[in-house]
């Protein structure tokens, strides 16, 4: 029996993949890769929203290095990002161990766990955390219960970075989710064969755990980083900065150059930079953990 040919017409499966991805590459175009080039003329420009982009080739990034303003914004944005990232890893990642453990009711904790990722900052969840932190607020209250002295959150330039801090390190959700992930995909049998050898909780975690998930938290620590380098909301809402820019961020910085000052060109240099130095700090990391493959290798 013979069975019937069907030809394609002329060049229809040869583009036909072309044709596919078209709405992904004419998205990718007009909304990625064009303000991403014009993002990087403005930058080069004096622009104010009253006036015509006059080219001033790098006077805005001369600018900017010679800035006190930007080199503050700059401090409390990496100093807010070692902080929290490593604080952030470590707290998802216990809490993961324990929501991995096959106990009645976990279910309800892994969603209870996950549900202030959902909030984030938004306005019902900002008004909580300033009244949390005020001078006669429960943060206060709890610390007196110990005889400390009540804490000036809003006041102290030293103390009010880790209002924000606490806040996204209450909002690890997703990150654990991540881990939990992970975790469940690990073979039985490697923690069966440890318990035979006499390995004990911790040297397993040690043995076997954290070799599975080195990936993964590779992964989340790459997220984070670029998470925390770009922070914007909750410094912006709940101490706007303050107190004597202690949690004015490079990203406050950009909203009020190109919002608030009208300064686009400045403003779009200043992205730029921001962009090299989240470039930088994930290379960094790609750079040490293939030289660390590469030497257990």
């Amino acid at each position: 029996m013979k069975h019937r040919q069907y030809k394609n017409p002329v060049g229809v499966g040869k583009y036909t993949g072309l044709l596919l991805i078209s709405p992904f590459i004419a998205g990718f175009i007009l909304f990625t890769l064009y303000p991403f080039v014009c993002s990087f003329v403005l930058g080069m420009t004096d622009y104010r929203s009253a006036g015509e982009p006059k080219f001033i080739g790098l006077e805005n990034y001369k600018t900017m290095l010679s800035s006190e303003n930007f080199r503050k914004a700059l401090g409390v944005t990496l100093k807010y990002a070692a902080i929290l990232v490593p604080l952030k890893l470590i707290v998802s990642l216990l809490t993961a161990l324990l929501l991995n453990l096959e106990i009645k009711g976990i279910g309800f904790f892994r969603t209870a766990f996950y549900i202030p990722s959902i909030l984030g900052a938004n306005l019902a969840v900002v008004i909580m955390w300033q009244y949390l932190f005020t001078a006669d607020g429960l943060v206060n209250q709890f610390l007196e219960l110990f005889g400390a002295s009540p804490v000036s959150w809003y006041g102290d330039p030293d103390a009010s970075i880790y209002i924000i801090i606490l806040l996204r390190l209450w909002e690890f959700g997703s990150t654990m989710v991540i881990f939990l992930a992970a975790l469940r995909d690990i073979p039985r049998e490697l923690y069966d064969a440890a318990k035979v050898d006499g390995c004990g909780c911790i040297r397993s975690f040690f043995s076997i755990t954290l070799p599975q998930i080195k990936k993964v938290i590779f992964i989340n620590l790459i997220l984070q980083t670029i998470s925390a380098l770009q922070e914007f909301n909750a410094p912006y809402m709940i101490t706007g900065g303050g107190p004597l820019r202690s949690t004015y961020t490079v990203g406050m910085l950009i909203y009020d150059e190109m919002f608030k000052y009208s300064e686009a060109g400045y403003a779009n240099a200043v992205s730029w930079v921001l962009f090299a130095v989240i470039a930088l700090a994930v290379g960094l990391m790609y750079l040490v953990t293939g030289r660390r493959e590469r030497d257990r290798s």
